[in-house]
């Protein structure tokens, strides 16, 4: 052990929303606690994720209200958007952000070191490099939560002009006139339907058969739908073959399999993200990467090493999403602490998608519950019969509930909530509820949703499925 080197309850490796929702939860827990990052605290998630993208999302947003506005009589000529204005507004939120989480890690008396951090043996983490690089810190328990970046195509180099993933686009000085979305996940989707919305001709290809390979089936065909009416080009079960720029660099040709041929002025590779693990692990640490780098814990975050931990997007088999890595936080501390305490039970998660139409879930779909030879019943009740949807002029989407037959034939605990529509991102709670406390149709029909709301289509499903809807047979 360095004679110098600074010692604390909690080390964490990485300030993203796993790291730093790790270290204000243990401080206050009453623990000492230094985060080392290599970038800004927030990480991709506010930086060059989540936040930034969602303000792009709310841009476009105002430009769908705005070509609207006819309709509620108002008279509006729609002006090209001017997307450095709105690159700076987004800018303005990041940095609001950032300095609000800075001050509350200065007021919990969390120490933040400046460069990236590899974990020793004996719980020594080094500072390999910048403003602070030699640093070291010594913690009785050490958190990895490095995060992840995104994952990239052969064929398909990142050169931040022809060629981006997330972390370039989100830096982008204006809206392309053409585009090719790479990768139909939510990543994907979000892109695609923000760009068309901008007034980008936008084609969309997935390799699997369907974009949202992960949503309940009746959902996905909603955005599939909507996507086409809006004119976006989805091309499902395609293979990629490489992408050949034009002489004068405006633009280049996406190539596929059987010859077809995307003319697009930006590709946007959007397949996905892989763990930030190289260089994390010095020799004999303990800690056990999977065959895809991902660290492995068991329930309750703990790495093999003991007194080592890992939470966030490095951890194998965790839903990348940051909500999640916050809850894996409280789960990691409390555990440290010798509390009692639930793990996360990825399964049930809530997932938020915020193309438009928006999608929301929590537990298994239609499909999931079958393979596992569930016997299940399911039903819908779509936006179009929902006053505010009606006032809002926005109807297309659903609410499906899946819930598992009794024996005596009666629909029992509630499996899964998939929701599609306007606003659905901000209408899951009460669905990841019910998944979460395996709630049955007749429990969860007794939550008073008040009306006219969006959130009473889905009071109105699981009432029906007792048998006496109200609106719904």
């Amino acid at each position: 052990m360095t004679a110098d080197a600074e010692e604390f309850d909690v080390v964490v490796i990485g300030g993203g929303p796993g790291g730093y929702a790790t270290a204000l939860y243990g401080a206050a827990a009453g623990l000492s606690v230094a985060i080392v990052e290599r970038d800004k605290v927030g990480g991709t998630c506010l930086h060059r994720g989540c936040v930034p993208a969602k303000e792009f999302l709310e841009a476009a947003a105002v430009v769908r209200t705005v070509h609207g506005a006819g309709e509620f009589g108002l008279s509006v000529t729609a002006a090209p958007i001017d997307f450095a204005i709105n690159q700076a507004r987004k800018n303005r939120v990041v940095d609001g952000l950032f300095r609000g989480l800075s001050g509350l890690l200065r007021g919990r008396k969390v120490r933040v070191v400046s460069g990236t951090g590899a974990l020793e043996v004996g719980h020594r983490v080094r500072v390999i490099d910048g403003a602070e690089a030699g640093t070291e810190l010594i913690g009785r328990n050490v958190v990895l939560a490095a995060g992840s970046v995104p994952r990239t195509l052969p064929g398909f180099e990142v050169d931040g002009r022809l060629v981006v993933t997330s972390d370039e686009f989100l830096d982008l000085d204006h809206v392309p006139s053409s585009a090719a979305v790479i990768g139909g996940g939510a990543i994907g989707c979000e892109f695609a339907s923000l760009l068309c919305d901008l007034g980008c001709r936008v084609t969309l290809v997935e390799a699997l058969p369907s974009i949202l390979a992960n949503c309940d089936a009746d959902v996905v065909a909603v955005v599939e739908r909507s996507f086409r009416k809006r004119g976006i080009e989805v091309i499902a079960g395609a293979t990629l073959v490489d992408h050949v720029p034009r002489p004068d660099g405006t633009g280049t040709t996406v190539r596929l399999a059987g010859g077809q041929e995307i003319d697009v002025e930006l590709v946007v590779v959007s397949i996905g993200r892989r763990p930030r693990t190289e260089g994390l692990l010095a020799e004999g640490t303990g800690v056990v990467l999977d065959r895809a780098g991902f660290v492995v814990t068991d329930q309750y975050q703990r790495t093999d090493a003991e007194g080592v931990w890992a939470v966030g997007d490095l951890v194998a088999g965790a839903p990348q999403l940051a909500h999640v890595g916050f809850a894996e936080a409280i789960v990691a501390v409390r555990s440290m602490l010798g509390e009692q305490v639930a793990p996360v039970d990825y399964e049930r998660v809530p997932w938020a998608i915020y193309c438009h139409p928006e999608v929301a879930s929590a537990g298994l779909t239609e499909q999931q519950a079958r393979e596992r030879r569930l016997d299940v019943v399911t039903k819908t009740d779509p936006f179009a019969g929902n006053s505010r949807a009606r006032i809002l002029g926005d109807i297309d989407g659903m609410v499906k509930v899946v819930a598992e037959r009794t024996s005596d034939g009666r629909p029992g605990r509630i499996l899964g909530v998939h929701l599609v529509g306007p606003w659905v991102t901000e209408q899951l709670g009460a669905g990841y509820l019910a998944v979460n406390w395996e709630a049955t149709p007749e429990e969860t029909a007794q939550f008073l949703l008040p009306h006219p709301s969006l959130s009473e289509t889905f009071g109105e499903t699981v009432l029906a499925l007792t048998g006496r809807g109200l609106h719904l047979a």
